[in-house]
């Protein structure tokens, strides 16, 4: 997946990866570049396979490695393998941060967790890929909990049904581990079993 502008690479995607983007993709709903609008011919498997993968992966933020190492984990799991995955990823630190209504996008999420603007659990956690487990509750520090940068977004929060949001502490706690339907992620997750599995 190429790292650049959001914009772009959201609309490479076809997903709104961020407020900005889903404005622009109203105005501009096909792909970047002069060709955006041109019809496309037949697309392989392979590319559609392909092109799942880098939008789960432009979702969540994450790296190939990681995506093939959460991927890898979830084939331990018994049960639908990507169902596991998406369980797996949704449960990262920072996704947890993005679905607690803390920030607006993944990117602001990963920033205030590596900025050492989250607690899990009372302690000071810096890793974005940190997996947490249902009982788990993740807060905004002391001295960040009344920034504008997390204010604003919690005014208007609508938290993932597995959370339970407390807004006076801040502070969000794990109930569960999502279903399939709770979790907001758009990609067919079977062509991602398939990309990995040829």
């Amino acid at each position: 997946m190429k790292r650049g502008p959001k914009v772009k690479i959201a609309r490479a995607l076809g997903i709104a990866l961020t407020p900005k983007a889903a404005r622009i993709m109203e105005r501009r709903p096909n792909p970047p570049g002069q060709h955006g609008a041109a019809t496309r011919r037949k697309v392989s498997d392979y590319k559609k396979q392909l092109l799942e993968k880098q939008r789960l992966r432009a979702q969540y933020n994450i790296s190939e490695r990681q995506l093939q190492n959460a991927f890898s984990f979830a084939t331990r799991q018994p049960g639908n393998t990507g169902v596991r995955l998406l369980q797996l990823l949704e449960l990262r630190l920072d996704a947890v941060v993005l679905r607690a209504g803390f920030v607006r996008t993944i990117y602001a999420a990963r920033q205030a967790v590596v900025h050492g603007h989250v607690l899990v659990n009372g302690r000071r956690v810096n890793r974005p890929a940190r997996r947490l487990l249902p009982g788990d509750t993740v807060a905004l520090s002391a001295k960040s909990r009344d920034l504008p940068m997390f204010t604003v977004p919690l005014e208007n929060a609508r938290p993932a049904a597995h959370l339970e949001l407390d807004r006076d502490k801040r502070s969000a706690r794990i109930r569960e581990i999502p279903e399939r339907e709770q979790i907001p992620v758009q990609c067919e997750v079977s062509l991602i079993v398939e990309y990995y599995s040829r």
